[in-house]
């Protein structure tokens, strides 16, 4: 093609970065917009039912950090979408018409969460308790359908579908089938565990850093026990969605699983490796398990795994970034389970949450955990599916644009990223500081005499 022609390696190199950075960046604040309205709204839920005014100081506490990650994460995603048709002329020229659906439905839904947050954030002290409630709902809804709109794009590129290639060209585009195609159940599930994990993960940790700093009031402990519980329960249950996602993988990109466990030949009965990089074409130092993959992949310990030597290796992923950085989501997702574990036995036991500083410590640990656990799972999917940008079908190297000034996008596109960080982080703190949460008049409890 004219466009891989024309690409030097720099251009491919500084557009994939410019990309990774973008997406990595974003797909944070992504998850705070599916979570953080369920977070706010049960707390204002069970202040209105039981009248307690912290659970009242933590919705509106919370609602003012949701407008604020919001407003940034419409100017990542806007960047985000600018970049698919900058960066990658190649891809939406050919495949515009296929997959331009989702994206479209996408921008719907931005806009309908838009509007109801004005009108959520707004109607404090304005509107009724109840109504107010109910027009939070919408936030939440259309940030679960933006989510997966935009997740269901991408699993179209690992599973391209709904359409017909006749000399080079696309015809017959079915944007429905493209938007559920196989990979579509298992991303979308994983991504909207992953975001109320990420976020739920990541609240809590302030406010247990909060309370290792003597902080044990009742607004720290529901600050930290509303959005902690949601994400212990479904730490668990990403265990299994991942065992999905792994058998999906093994039936539908053997190469991938192949980089995943760094399997270099065609085998039966092959180990689960625990650690360990690929050397010389040799997995090294890692512990392994025996029949473990096999059994994973495919439910039998003798099933063959595909390995690496049935593609050329032009069309191999880089093994070592992707076994690592799968081994470094398993890793972090373990260690999120066993505190998770920790946290429900002593609830079962005492109905109350553990008061060792030890789990306060990796509680507050669990949200950087979490946000580790995003990355190197979006690194492990993506690098994975290298060197298609349609997987088995477009190159990335084919999609590239060939125009010069690539690397001095990427430049700007660095610079932006680090005063949205500190402009983000310096308003989220003084948030944090403020020690008042002003309720409305009918909120404030009455004085006892």
């Amino acid at each position: 093609m004219l466009l891989a022609e024309a690409a030097t390696p720099a251009d491919l190199t500084a557009a994939r970065t410019q990309m990774a950075l973008s997406l990595g960046w974003h797909i944070i604040l992504a998850c705070f917009g599916v979570a953080m309205p369920a977070f706010t709204l049960f707390a204002e839920w069970r202040g209105h039912r039981t009248g307690d005014p912290e659970y009242q100081r933590l919705a509106r506490r919370w609602a003012r950090a949701m407008g604020v990650l919001f407003a940034v994460g419409a100017v990542s995603g806007t960047i985000l979408s600018f970049e698919m048709g900058l960066l990658w002329p190649g891809l939406m020229g050919m495949f515009g018409s296929v997959i331009g659906l989702p994206f479209t439905m996408e921008g719907f839904a931005f806009f309908v969460e838009a509007i109801f947050l004005g009108v959520y954030l707004y109607g404090w002290d304005r509107l009724r308790p109840r109504v107010h409630l109910l027009s939070g709902v919408p936030i939440l809804l259309a940030g679960i359908a933006g989510t997966f709109f935009v997740v269901s794009a991408n699993a179209w590129m690992n599973q391209p579908r709904g359409f017909d290639l006749e000399s080079g060209k696309v015809t017959g585009a079915d944007p429905w089938r493209a938007m559920f195609n196989p990979a579509t159940p298992p991303q979308t599930v994983h991504m909207m565990i992953a975001a109320f994990i990420v976020a739920g993960f990541l609240t809590a940790s302030v406010y247990a850093v909060g309370m290792l700093r003597g902080h044990r009031d009742r607004y720290h402990r529901l600050g930290f026990l509303v959005p902690f519980t949601v994400a212990a329960v479904l730490s668990p249950v990403q265990v299994v969605v991942g065992d999905w996602i792994a058998r999906f993988v093994a039936d539908y990109q053997p190469t991938k699983l192949a980089a995943m466990e760094g399997v270099q030949h065609t085998a039966n009965g092959v180990p689960l490796h625990v650690g360990g990089v690929v050397v010389d074409g040799q997995m090294r130092y890692a512990i392994p398990i025996p029949n473990g993959l096999s059994l994973l992949a495919h439910g039998s310990p003798n099933a063959q795994i595909l390995g690496l030597n049935e593609v050329p290796p032009e069309d191999r992923p880089p093994v070592n970034v992707v076994h690592l950085a799968f081994q470094t989501m398993v890793a972090a997702g373990l260690a999120m389970v066993a505190v998770a574990a920790w946290y429900g036995f002593v609830w079962w036991r005492r109905r109350t949450m553990p008061r060792s500083r030890w789990f306060l410590r990796a509680a507050a640990l669990c949200g950087p955990a979490a946000v580790v656990a995003l990355e190197a799972g979006w690194t492990t999917t993506e690098v994975g599916r290298q060197p298609w940008v349609a997987y088995g079908i477009l190159r990335t190297a084919d999609a590239v644009n060939p125009a010069p000034g690539l690397r001095t996008g990427l430049l700007i596109l660095v610079i932006v990223y680090v005063f949205l960080t500190i402009a983000t982080g310096y308003v989220l703190r003084r948030f944090a500081r403020d020690r008042r949460a002003r309720l409305a008049p009918q909120e404030e409890p009455e004085p006892v005499p």
